[in-house]
């Protein structure tokens, strides 16, 4: 079965542990499925209507904690490769600082002010702050991206070729 192998590199336990957790969470899945195919639209709208959706609240809670799963699992991941090397582990503080340093510049160039909405509601001072913080966040990262990309072909420009 090479699904569960151990002959790669990368077979670590916690990754053999998660391949049969994948596997047990697919039956799980397709059982589920089968079951809200099995029921039939019909019967489903009809209990619906009366607040019991069955099957289907069943497939949902699947998904959302599949999706949990696979957002623990990531980061875990991520976080183990990060923390092995301290080369790796200096790049993503330094990303992550810029990125909290650029966040504040953005913070303290926007202003805030209480904004009318289409449903009569109020968007308050400090909503209405967050938001023009994020768009100036995006913009000042645009900028940010376009001038790495410039640098990069200018600097590739002038740099001696290793062909001649």
């Amino acid at each position: 079965m090479n699904f569960l192998s151990t002959d790669t590199e990368y077979a670590s336990k916690p990754l053999k542990v998660f391949r049969v957790i994948t596997l047990i969470l697919s039956f799980l899945g397709l059982y589920l499925l089968l079951r809200v195919l099995y029921v039939g639209d019909e019967q489903i709208e009809m209990g619906a209507a009366v607040g019991d959706f069955g099957p289907v609240s069943s497939f949902v809670s699947l998904a959302i904690g599949i999706l949990l799963l696979i957002t623990v699992i990531t980061l875990y991941f991520a976080f183990r490769d990060i923390f092995r090397d301290k080369k790796t582990l200096r790049k993503s503080l330094l990303a992550i600082g810029l990125f909290l340093g650029f966040f504040l510049i953005a913070f303290l160039i926007s202003s805030g002010e209480e904004t009318p909405m289409k449903d009569n509601q109020v968007l308050s001072a400090t909503g209405s702050r967050m938001v023009e913080t994020g768009l100036k966040l995006f913009f000042i990262l645009v900028f940010v991206a376009f001038g790495s990309m410039i640098w990069g072909g200018i600097s590739r420009l002038f740099k001696p070729s290793g062909n001649a």
